[in-house]
Formats: structure tokens, C-alpha cells, sequence
């Protein structure tokens, strides 16, 4: 029975959205602008990297033809020529954000109905009644933050003030998303987590997607860094995705890194996060080869999107696509025949946009299926056809919304 994994590379945009405009964010194309940086020899960084992208084999999958038909564009340093096996093309989102949960939910088959909340770009954005409810039901002393800021900025800025107070750090994005903010030692990481799940509750009344705890430590603002023990509080996710296919059919499922939480732990199976990307693969390549039968692997690399994209961090970004493609090699010796593998992104996240914020792009589709030949999937109307083909590849039944990939890969 054939297996399958599914490996978004979180932000990694390729441009091109027909409703872009509506977002904002016309003209951004997040892997089209790196590697037209790196051409530029304007992404170069001593001991990180240096000269034109080189992602050899993402570029036999038909990165670059994926980028080409979101845009009309080749990226420099990506080509035309792509492997026999290489499945390519790109998808439109259509559901109505640009942010980790629609992105994800669309791209198993269920994509996301209407429109979640967010707030205004207001000193302070967040409802009174919101802010009086967290700091009652939470036992705070109240907040600090209280607007629209990139939490790492934030953090430098108001942890010394937090450490004195005790007030954690709330804020908010273009996202539907309330991010709280508190020293991992000092304030508790369990206290904080706490605080987050009163917050989800609040923040039902005002429909907002996720919740996040972003947990950090050090002593000033010259050496505070966040921890890995983010964790998401999400609304639940659309029915009849792809996990809860598999999960319905008895299949094993191992998430990694965020997946369980954007699922809200539904039909997730086994979840185990990592510390960077890196991490994540290394156990990718060590849990995959003994899966069984009919497995499907769920897996986000989230590095992409926090650490180089909310940064406009174009140098950090790019090395960081050259690190994951020279991971490719490892991964692909660990498919055994009929394995489906399918590499791509939740929205986008351009380095080198204006403000800090995700970008509204086309997803590109890159992978194979091991022993088959490969397939130009076009340009598809869904991310939800990923997940239709995810879902057919495995035996399962069909997800709730989509098409699956004509011709089929396997």
C-alpha cells in the first residue's frame, strides 16, 4: 500500500496570487525576489553564504517551473530543466487569508469557510472588554504590547519592562492572531500556556484563528531570544481534511513540528516538534523508513517564516533554502517505491517586502513519487488539490473539497 509526505517549507511563496491586490501585496513573490537578490550578489554574508540561490535539487523537482507559471518568471539561478520524476506546478489559495492555519486546512482539502477576525492597526487594537477578560480570568497585572508589532522587535523592546512588571507581551499581526509574549522562566512557560488557553476562550467571541505562546529567555533586551516551546491554540480546523481521512481509515500519521497544533491535535497521530528545521528532518529520515504500509507524514518547517521572512532576513532565508535542499538527497533515499512525496508552502512570506507580515502568493508543488515518472500538475485553482491527491495516492476517501492531480502520480 503506498505511503506519502507531505513537507511544507512554511512562507515559501513563489508569487503571482490573481488576488494579490486585494491583500496588498501585488507584486510580491518571495522566492522570485531571493533569488533575484542573490543574483545581485546582494544576499551575501560572510560565513552563511555567498553568490546566485543554489538549490540543485529542488530545482530537478521544477522549482523554477513552478515559480515560472505562478509568475511568468524564471527566477535567476533556477532553470527549465527538470528531472523525468519531478511532479511541478503551483496553487492558488482561496480561502480568504494569507496566514499558517487557512494555508494549511486549504492544502489537506478543507479549505476555510468566510473570514476569521483580526484587529486594527490602533494604538492599543485590542477590545477593551478582551483585554479586561485576559487580565480578570488570567490574575494578570495587566498587559503590555497591545498593538500590531513583529515579536522579536517587540521582545527587545518591552522584556525588561515585562520582567519588572510581570505583565506578558500581547500583540497581533494582519493575521487572526493574538501572540502572548513571556519570559519562560520568570513568568512560568506552564503559566503562560495557561494564560493562552483562557485567551483562547476570550478570543472565540471575536472569531481569531490562533493563539500563540512565544516563551523566551535571557536577562536584557541585548540577549533575549525565544525558546522553542511556541505552541499554537488554533480554532479547530474545517472537517473532513485529509488527517481526519486518514485518521478515519486507521491509518498511522506522524506530524511534525506545528502540525498538531494548526489541527488542533485532531486525527494528528504521533506529534513531535524540533527545534529548528534541521531537526525535524533528521527525525523525518529516522521515523519514516519504519512507517508501514498506507502511513502519510505531515510535516511543517517553520524556520522559513520566523526566523527570515517576519525578519526580511533575505540572506538568512536563502541559506536556509540551500540547507533543506541539500537534505533532499537523505530524504529521497528513504522512499521505497510508490512513495509520494510533496514539497510546498502555506502562503508566502516575501524578505523583502514592505512591513514584516506574510505575503498573499501562489504555493508552488514540487515532488515525485518514487519509481514513477513524473507530471506537470499545471496551475491549480486550489491548494486543496494537494490534499485530493495526498488522499487518492493513499487509498483514502476523497477530502472535502478539490481535484486531484491529472494525470495521476502514481
Amino acid at each position: 500500500m503506498p505511503r506519502a509526505i507531505l513537507l511544507v517549507l512554511d512562507s515559501l511563496g513563489c508569487g503571482g496570487a490573481p488576488d494579490a491586490a486585494d491583500f496588498g501585496d501585488a507584486g510580491a513573490d518571495t522566492i522570485g525576489h531571493i533569488a533575484e537578490v542573490c543574483a545581485r550578489g546582494a544576499a551575501d554574508r560572510e560565513g552563511l553564504r555567498a553568490g546566485p540561490l543554489k538549490t540543485p535539487h529542488l530545482d530537478a523537482l521544477g522549482i523554477g517551473l513552478a515559480c515560472e507559471k505562478s509568475t511568468g518568471r524564471l527566477p535567476p539561478g533556477l532553470s527549465r530543466n527538470v528531472a523525468p520524476y519531478a511532479i511541478h506546478g503551483c496553487a492558488h489559495e482561496t480561502s480568504s487569508g494569507k496566514d499558517t492555519p487557512s494555508g494549511h486546512w486549504e492544502m489537506a482539502g478543507a479549505p476555510l469557510a468566510g473570514r476569521l477576525g483580526t484587529f486594527p492597526d490602533t494604538r492599543p487594537c485590542f477590545p477593551p472588554d478582551l483585554v479586561a477578560a485576559l487580565v480578570s480570568e488570567a490574575g494578570l497585572p495587566g498587559i503590555l504590547g497591545d498593538r500590531h508589532a513583529p515579536g522579536v522587535a517587540l521582545i527587545e523592546e518591552l522584556g525588561e519592562e515585562h520582567l519588572r512588571t510581570g505583565r506578558p507581551i500581547v500583540y497581533t499581526s494582519v493575521d487572526s492572531v493574538l501572540q502572548i509574549a513571556a519570559h519562560e522562566e520568570a513568568f512560568g512557560l506552564e503559566r503562560l500556556y495557561e494564560t493562552c488557553r483562557i485567551a483562547r476562550r476570550i478570543a472565540d467571541r471575536w472569531n481569531v484563528g490562533r493563539v500563540i505562546a512565544r516563551p523566551f529567555v535571557g536577562t536584557s533586551h541585548a540577549d533575549f531570544v525565544r525558546t522553542p516551546n511556541r505552541k499554537d491554540f488554533a480554532i479547530p480546523p474545517p472537517p473532513g481534511n485529509l488527517l481526519d481521512r486518514a485518521g478515519q481509515a486507521g491509518r498511522a500519521v506522524l506530524s511534525l513540528g506545528k502540525i498538531g497544533d494548526i489541527f488542533r491535535h485532531r486525527a494528528t497521530g504521533r506529534e513531535i516538534k524540533g527545534v529548528n528545521n534541521d531537526a525535524l528532518i533528521d527525525t523525518l529520515i529516522a521515523e519514516w523508513p519504519a512507517m508501514p504500509d498506507g502511513a502519510f507524514a505531515f510535516v511543517n518547517l517553520v524556520d522559513f517564516d520566523t526566523d527570515h521572512g517576519h525578519r526580511r532576513d533575505v540572506a538568512g532565508y536563502a541559506a536556509a533554502l540551500e540547507a533543506f535542499d541539500a537534505r533532499l538527497p537523505s530524504l529521497r533515499a528513504c522512499l521505497r517505491p510508490d512513495d509520494l512525496l510533496l514539497i510546498s508552502a502555506d502562503h508566502g512570506n516575501d524578505p523583502t517586502w514592505r512591513g514584516t507580515d506574510h505575503t498573499r502568493e501562489n504555493a508552488p508543488i514540487v515532488g515525485l513519487v518514487a519509481g514513477r515518472r513524473g507530471a506537470d500538475v499545471g496551475r491549480r485553482a486550489t491548494f486543496a488539490d494537494i490534499g485530493q491527491t495526498v488522499a487518492r495516492h493513499l487509498g483514502l476517501r476523497p477530502v472535502a473539497k478539490g481535484e486531484a492531480f491529472d494525470p495521476p502520480p502514481s
